[in-house]
């Protein structure tokens, strides 16, 4: 496959022919749209060790697909479409596609900062970080602590984070500080399975395992000082608490029930795909209808899931330092979602059009005064979080306007995989990883050694060239580094 680099940080694969194999017969499949790649010759590299760049060229053939097919820095081989893929099509006629979006659904990162610094957590860390493990469930089919009706998860899945305010799991601050106010309005329970309601009504309010994680970090670099001042961020040594997970066995069953009713749905409508992977219909179809509504159950379990963590969370700094989480200042300063498909106005080839904008391992990076910001981050542009690896950094971001022409105002949502989770523990020990980590200072919670293999730092892009790329596009500007002290791995 040719790659052409077409300026800094910038490759492009133009519209071509593809070759693709359905039931033993050859069928032409043509792009319709050219694939940019955000790498710089490093990160290009690593992609072309699997099968990302076949996955995005497959994306460009869809029905509908508008302006350009997009491989971010992170990008790494998925189910369909690559993660760190990002793709608009029309708002109406064009394609949705469960793969564009994953299994995870709102699988997601939310920051929250505190007046701690590294001096006041130090002397207590193991304490703290046996706290929080106690505190919230996590691990590979870990359930929740509270014991909810099924009418309760309705209304969890059709309100989100509001449900979380009306129990006290929340504050209206947090819900201001999240992306869509942690609720997909267009949710709709009654259309969700009894089979994925009954996977999710033990798990809510709870880590998982893979690369979910609950972290305590320290201020290491800051880039920005006005924005990061104005997002609470004010020195170095700061202590600050990231958490990421998604919807867990909900999100799982949700995309299955869907990708099975859409592939049949296909033979209807006569769509023909170069990869069973990226089954798809129609925007304006019921098929694709009942999916955004039970995507969005999914995601609203997402957001509520992080907010029941993020209240054990405050509770935990609470008991280990016996202050109230406002007098520590545990306030949330952003939270966005990963895995999701938006209905956003952008512009195309000069006219603005509303798309269906696909992002899978991708965050949003919208610029500032958009209107889909909270009021009192209109003027520096939305805050974009952009995870590393437990041994390495992760990075504050806020979004710049040339994000909406690049990249659907969309950037790299962590490090990127470079390797496989099974290759991870045939070439790492978790114990030995382990012990590394905390020669470097950083204290391990996990429910078990193989989930420590498995996220290795070295099964991972460099974390400071995934973001430098997005910065040097313009796509977001670094604010603040931070680095680990204490991880709680699922």
């Amino acid at each position: 496959m040719n790659v052409n680099k077409i300026a800094d940080n910038i490759y492009e694969i133009p519209p071509k022919t593809l070759m693709a194999r359905t039931k033993g017969i050859i069928e032409k499949f043509e792009m319709r749209v050219p694939v940019k790649i955000y790498a710089n010759e490093y990160i290009l590299e690593k992609i072309r060790l699997d099968r990302t760049i076949d996955q995005i060229c497959n994306v460009a053939c869809l029905p509908g697909i508008e302006k350009h097919a997009i491989a971010l820095s992170d990008a790494h081989q998925g189910y369909g479409f690559c993660i760190g893929g990002v793709a608009g099509t029309d708002a109406e006629s064009g394609m949705i596609s469960p793969g564009g979006v994953g299994y995870d659904i709102n699988c997601g990162v939310r920051l929250l900062r505190s007046n701690l610094t590294l001096s006041d957590v130090k002397g207590v860390l193991p304490t703290l970080l046996d706290s929080i493990f106690n505190n919230i469930p996590s691990g590979l089919g870990s359930k929740g602590k509270l014991n909810i009706s099924f009418s309760d998860l309705d209304d969890v899945l059709n309100n989100g984070v509001n449900w979380a305010i009306e129990n006290d799991y929340a504050i209206e601050e947090d819900l201001t500080h999240l992306e869509e106010n942690g609720c997909l309005k267009d949710a709709d329970a009654s259309l969700v399975s009894q089979k994925a309601k009954q996977r999710a009504i033990k798990q809510l309010g709870s880590l998982g395992s893979g690369n979910h994680f609950l972290e305590i970090q320290k201020v290491d670099k800051i880039y920005n000082e006005t924005i990061a001042k104005a997002l609470g961020i004010n020195r170095k040594d700061q202590i600050t608490v990231m958490v990421h997970t998604g919807s867990r066995a909900l999100g799982h069953q949700v995309c299955t029930d869907s990708l099975r009713n859409i592939e049949q749905a296909m033979k209807k409508y006569d769509i023909k795909v170069p990869d069973r992977e990226l089954a798809c219909v129609p925007a304006d179809t019921p098929e694709a209808q009942n999916y955004l509504k039970q995507m969005g159950c999914a995601a609203n379990f997402g957001f509520t899931n992080r907010q029941l963590i993020t209240h054990w969370l405050r509770e935990s700094f609470q008991n280990t330092f016996k202050k109230d989480f406002d007098d520590l200042d545990m306030h949330l300063i952003y939270g966005v979602c990963h895995n999701i498909l938006k209905i956003e106005e952008h512009e195309v080839n000069g006219k603005k059009m509303k798309l269906n904008v696909h992002r899978k391992g991708a965050t949003r990076a919208f610029p500032p005064e958009h209107p889909a910001l909270p009021n009192d981050y209109k003027s520096i542009g939305q805050p974009a979080l952009i995870p590393g690896t437990m041994g390495s950094a992760s990075y504050l971001c806020v979004g710049k306007p040339k994000a909406m022409d690049l990249s659907f105002g969309s950037t790299a949502h962590g490090s990127g995989r470079v390797m496989s989770r099974s290759k991870a523990t045939k070439k790492y020990w978790g114990e030995r990883v382990k012990e590394d980590l905390s020669k470097k200072g950083i204290i391990i919670r996990a429910a078990a050694m193989k989930v420590i293999a498995e996220e290795a730092p070295g099964a991972y892009k460099d974390i400071d060239q995934v973001v430098q790329v997005s910065h040097d596009l313009g796509i977001v500007e670094k604010v603040v580094r931070f680095v680990p002290i204490g991880v709680v791995k699922g």
